[in-house]
């Protein structure tokens, strides 16, 4: 056993009782210094446990004191003399726990930088067997790469375990030396986040490497919610009472079925415009264009004579240059049988009977639509006094020009079809043409009236007049 330790060989009042920690205060600042176990110095102001007294420069010596008097026969033998007290002996540290040793691998001054360098210890004492035995050496590291952005570069102390090979010679011998590296620290990658590297974690070492470990786990997976407990079945009473509440109210089925109603009555509507408006119109054209070949037909083959016509039957063609109107006359103006054909009607029949063009006085009156069924009086508002009008029959070109409108009169003006129409300006007898519809346009609440007179008759020998050949 070491006799130089502190507090052996020597009773509570000799002068070993207080040792190196003679001072006043010393002991209690040397256990106040224990609060960090990484960086805490050991007694004396050392914190590496390999410290020798020997290497510390000799100095002035002292006038001893009881204490150091009594002190100094426990000091170990590798204390010089004149050096300052330590209570911590290494040899002697060694001999009380594992017995005389070999000499022990120390870090030599002069090792490089990265290597590992035994240096000369302490021989074994005599007659006593080497044994094997784990030392604690602390490697310099070897210059290497930068450290990464935002964290403090530092040395790092690695635990390495040496175990002497068996059955070889003291002095040289290989020594098989495992080294237990320390963890390392994950280093931030930069473009991974654009955050500033966060600042070390303050305290010791040990701190700061599980604050890095720490920044480095994963973070633990959601816990996944326990599913909704099945429903338990229902009764027969409970299905019978959630099946009527799910059948829908009288007054919501009431909504529904008038809803349905007016989509219905709406889709109807739009069908029947679209057949006023457009196809009406086709079918007018396709039969009016029928009926015109038709008499043409008649009139090159001379089946047809001058005479009285039955009623819808078409005797003549009118032609509205201006317009670009040419429309079959047929005789009467019922509504099937004329004018919803696209033809114009002839007012012949009862008291609305009216002259015909050859004949040497009258008015010559007709009507036509002016909305759908081919609409032939479409825009006969436009026209101005002197634009020609034609009436083609089997013997001749019977010539009008256009002498005055009315624009709206009642459906009862019977008045504007007489001999002399009133209201056209006429004031005697002569040879008339008189052209009805109704007005406003989509309506028939009106009738609009254009008057023509006569200037023209050319037999059919001598050819189409001017008004149609330009």
């Amino acid at each position: 056993m070491t006799a130089g330790r502190p507090g052996h060989g020597a009773g509570p009042e000799g002068p070993d009782a207080h040792g190196a920690y003679g001072a006043d205060g010393a002991f209690v600042a040397a256990v106040d210094g224990l609060a960090d176990p990484l960086n805490d110095p050991l007694p004396g102001g050392h914190t590496s446990p390999w410290f020798r007294s020997d290497t510390v420069p000799a100095a002035e010596p002292a006038a001893p004191s009881s204490y150091v008097e009594g002190y100094a026969p426990h000091q170990g033998p590798q204390q010089p003399q004149g050096a300052p007290n330590e209570w911590y002996d290494p040899a002697g540290y060694q001999r009380d726990w594992y017995g005389p040793q070999e000499p022990s691998a120390r870090i030599a001054p002069a090792a490089q930088a990265g290597e590992w360098a035994p240096a000369p210890g302490p021989a074994p004492a005599p007659g006593l067997p080497a044994e094997p035995r784990t030392e604690v050496m602390a490697r310099v590291p070897a210059p290497g790469p930068a450290p990464a952005p935002g964290l403090p570069a530092e040395p790092r102390t690695e635990v390495m375990a040496r175990v002497p090979a068996p059955d070889l010679p003291a002095e040289p011998r290989t020594e098989v030396i495992a080294r237990i590296p320390a963890d390392p620290e994950p280093a931030p990658d930069p473009a991974a986040s654009p955050d500033p590297a966060p600042a070390p974690a303050p305290g010791g070492r040990a701190e700061r490497r599980r604050a890095a470990k720490g920044r480095g786990r994963r973070r633990p997976a959601p816990v996944a919610e326990p599913a909704a407990p099945a429903a338990a079945p229902m009764s027969r009473v409970e299905a019978r009472r959630a099946a009527r509440a799910a059948k829908d109210s009288p007054a919501v089925v009431a909504s529904r079925a008038v809803g349905e109603v007016f989509i219905s009555l709406g889709v109807l509507m739009l069908l029947f415009v679209t057949y006023q408006l457009w196809w009406t119109n086709i079918r007018a054209d396709q039969i009016a264009g029928k009926e015109t070949d038709r008499i043409q037909d008649q009139w090159a083959n001379g089946d047809r004579k001058p005479g009285v016509f039955a009623p819808g039957e078409g005797f003549a063609i009118m032609h509205i240059p201006k317009l670009d109107v040419v429309a079959p006359i047929a005789e009467g103006i019922d509504k099937e049988k004329v004018l919803d054909r696209g033809m114009i009607g002839h007012y012949g029949e009862g008291k609305l009977k009216t002259a015909m063009p050859s004949d040497k006085q009258g008015n010559f009156s007709v009507a036509g639509h002016r909305n759908t069924h081919g609409e032939p009086f479409r825009y006969i508002n436009k026209l101005k006094p002197g634009d020609p009008i034609v009436v083609e029959t089997r013997d001749a070109y019977y010539t009008y020009e256009m002498a005055n409108i009315l624009p709206q009169t009642s459906p009862s003006n019977i008045s504007v079809i007489e001999p002399i129409p009133a209201g056209s300006g006429f004031t005697k007898p002569g040879r008339y043409l008189t052209l009805t519809t109704c007005t406003p346009e989509f309506t028939s609440t009106y009738r609009l009236i254009v008057w023509g007179k006569m200037v023209d008759e050319r037999p059919r020998s001598e050819g189409k007049p001017d008004a149609l050949v330009g």
